[in-house]
């Protein structure tokens, strides 16, 4: 087993490592095809493993605790065929490899997802300066040294449940208070992906958590996208900057490439000449959710859905949250990202993928009219998020 005295290990090492890793005894992998020797390793003196979670029905997802990141999903499709709908890497190196691929696939992300204004904003009357990893703004939590390249505790329950916990000190990346948090991913029997995000604080601070993963349910990720059937329950969508930052308004989607009330393919809209796509060549938004009003959100029913014609695999989305982020993959396949080897040998394009991240609006704690993302001590966090798969 090799050590990782941080998280910017070198490729020399990272390739030593799966070297070792790969020699031996006969390799038992996954039935998405991950060797869970590859993750074996220690990190800044912690352990870290891959963990597989499944069901009845042929449902298997495994995790590092590295990050809480979902490596793999795997679910039937209409002919029953196991099929690997996530985005990700099949070895440990490559994740921790911050340098060369640098990624927040699959990861439990924190204490605040998204983009804050400035890495700046004011609690009780104290400005709290965060790091700066996104030109002048904070994403992420800190990007690579956020709690998505930190390591977890792991506790894995049965075949179906795994808890994962971090303690946060106060300072960390700027941001006030230590904080506890578990992460608890659960397979459900009915081909459910659910997670909870709790926490506790020891003095006032923000938090916003959600999953990273970018899903394909066609899965071949050689091609984009373009032929998944997208759904977003929303009326309304929070336009952004060049910067990727809420300039403050809540714009109608009516009439807009942004308008997924009634589900259509990605590529229908994803080139449109319309300001917002043309800035982020693509969608990178929030969506301000039609199930939650008053100040609650309603996770018993569907607030986006995802469809592949190809597979006949239909994802449907649950979330207590105010906001969804959809991400279409703006990134990937593009610069030196285009190079990248990545699950089975295959290299990303652009657009290869939707995320739907369950969270607070972006740059909420300098918007007090929204959803709040304070904690204090005392209180309990709690954010959940859930993903149903089936055929159709």
């Amino acid at each position: 087993m090799k050590t990782y005295k941080g998280v910017f290990a070198g490729m020399t090492m990272a390739i030593a490592m799966l070297t070792a890793c790969a020699s031996g005894e006969q390799k038992a992998l996954t039935v998405s095809g991950l060797d869970p020797a590859k993750f074996d390793t220690l990190i800044n003196e912690k352990p870290v493993k891959l963990y597989t979670l499944k069901n009845q029905n042929g449902m298997e997802v495994c995790i590092t605790n590295y990050g809480g990141r979902v490596v793999s999903l795997v679910v039937p499709d209409r002919n029953g065929k196991p099929t690997d709908v996530v985005l990700g890497f099949d070895n440990i190196a490559q994740y921790t490899d911050t340098l060369n691929s640098p990624s927040d696939y699959g990861s439990s992300v924190g204490r605040y997802a998204n983009r804050i204004k400035n890495a700046q904003f004011k609690l009780n009357d104290s400005t709290y300066q965060l790091k700066a990893n996104d030109n002048e703004n904070c994403l992420h939590g800190g990007g690579t040294t956020g709690w998505m390249n930190q390591v977890y505790d792991a506790e894995q329950i049965g075949d179906s449940i795994l808890k994962l916990t971090i303690v946060a000190q106060d300072g960390e990346n700027g941001f006030p208070g230590t904080v506890k948090a578990v992460t608890t991913y659960k397979v459900t029997a009915d081909n459910m992906l659910d997670m909870t995000w709790e926490a506790e604080t020891d003095k006032p601070t923000i938090i916003n958590q959600t999953n990273h993963n970018y899903y394909n349910l066609s899965g071949d990720f050689s091609k984009p996208a373009y032929e998944q059937v997208l759904y977003v329950n929303a009326d309304n969508f929070t336009p952004s900057d060049a910067k990727y930052i809420p300039t403050g308004e809540i714009r109608p989607v009516e009439g807009t490439p942004f308008d997924f009330r009634t589900a259509h393919a990605v590529g229908d809209s994803i080139q449109s000449k319309y300001d917002q796509i043309q800035n982020a060549t693509g969608y990178d938004h929030n969506f301000c959710l039609n199930t939650f009003k008053d100040g609650k959100g309603d996770d018993t029913q569907v607030c986006a859905s995802l469809y592949s014609p190809q597979s006949g695999i239909f994802m449907e989305m649950y979330t207590n949250e105010p906001g969804v982020q959809v991400y279409s993959g703006n990134f990937q396949g593009v610069g030196r990202d285009a190079d990248i080897v990545r699950k089975l040998g295959v290299k990303y394009p652009k657009h290869v993928s939707i995320c739907l991240e369950s969270q607070k609006y972006p740059d909420s704690p300098n918007h007090p009219e929204w959803a709040s993302p304070v904690l204090n001590p005392g209180e309990k966090y709690y954010s959940h998020a859930a993903y149903k798969f089936s055929t159709k």
